[in-house]
């Protein structure tokens, strides 16, 4: 998810009563909710598609759960005592507990996954261990109706608190509502593709691949991705998912070139390959190749979800 869903939700996390626990308890659940994000860091050293294969991968695992609070929680308590050595530290700061720093910096980081694996990017959990990508399809990468809920919340808690009221009980309904309208937007799409499904009984249609990708603002439609590698179909949302409906992806479509010595020394390819979900070729305008993949295709433009291959040709695909 964006940078201001996590914020939200580790404020939120706050809220309910986890900042009173240690000083410096919200930096630990707003800045861990964002911290396994740091592998962003990697835009600075890699190019093109490289980043794809790079991202939500070891800085969203295991190890890194555990390191990354631990640092956090360490640099927040140093902060504390440098603060206090210099005479700047806030009078009404409760005291800093790095016990507590570090859980709930851990808390804070542990959001972050789960939420990662809400779209349809996919995540890879169990980074260094295993490079499976898991996807949960359930929202789309920025939910403003997930942020007004959080938003709402936070605010009327601080509103609360500030007048000396009950102020856990509206962070405890935000998340109460959050976790409410994840759980319907899950449904939806379970139920679209269970749609697409049955709609296909019975029909000569290659679907191994099936997504019902979530688009923006309409968290009620889906946009049905269905094929195997290199023939996909699309089902565009506000439309009756079922096969009658789909739509060849792109009809510049190229045979599936042979790949894999050019992916061996090519590391853009071999990035993009890992990190593809839905990949087919299409034909580029001087008769060469680009790889796409039709989670995120835009036929009006070659962007960072795409990669051109000027030196392999397009062959015609075999006929259906």
């Amino acid at each position: 998810m964006d940078n201001l869903t996590h914020s939200l939700v580790g404020a939120v996390l706050g809220q309910t009563g986890l900042k009173k626990k240690t000083g410096l308890a919200m930096p630990a659940l707003i800045i861990g909710a964002n911290l396994p994000d740091v592998d962003a860091a990697c835009f600075f050293w890699l190019e093109g598609t490289e980043h794809l294969g790079f991202r939500r991968g070891i800085t969203h695992g295991p190890p890194a759960l555990v390191l990354l609070p631990l640092v956090l929680a360490g640099l927040l308590w140093a902060f504390d005592r440098w603060q206090t050595k210099r005479g700047k530290r806030p009078d009404g700061r409760v005291p800093v507990h790095f016990g507590w720093l570090f859980a709930l910096s851990f808390i804070g980081c542990l959001t972050h996954p789960a939420l990662d694996w809400l779209n349809v990017y996919g995540i890879r959990f169990l980074e260094p261990f295993s490079s499976q990508w898991f996807y949960g399809d359930t929202l789309f990468i920025i939910d403003v109706w997930l942020w007004a809920m959080l938003i709402v919340s936070v605010w009327w808690s601080l509103r609360a608190e500030k007048r000396s009221k009950s102020w856990r009980w509206p962070a405890f309904g935000g998340l109460a509502a959050a976790l409410l309208y994840i759980g319907g937007n899950l449904f939806w799409s379970i139920g679209s593709a269970a749609s697409f499904s049955i709609s296909n009984k019975g029909i000569a249609f290659p679907a191994e691949t099936l997504i019902a990708s979530p688009v923006p603002f309409w968290p009620q439609d889906r946009e049905i991705i269905a094929g195997r590698k290199n023939d996909y179909y699309i089902v565009p949302a506000g439309v009756e998912p079922v096969r009658e409906n789909a739509m060849p992806v792109t009809d510049q479509r190229c045979a599936w070139p042979e790949l894999e010595p050019l992916r061996a020394v090519n590391s853009q390819l071999d990035a993009f390959l890992f990190w593809s979900r839905t990949p087919f070729a299409t034909r580029a305008d001087d008769g060469s190749v680009v790889l796409s993949d039709a989670r995120f295709y835009d036929p009006r433009a070659r962007d960072r979800f795409s990669i051109a291959l000027p030196d392999v040709k397009c062959e015609e695909p075999d006929p259906q």
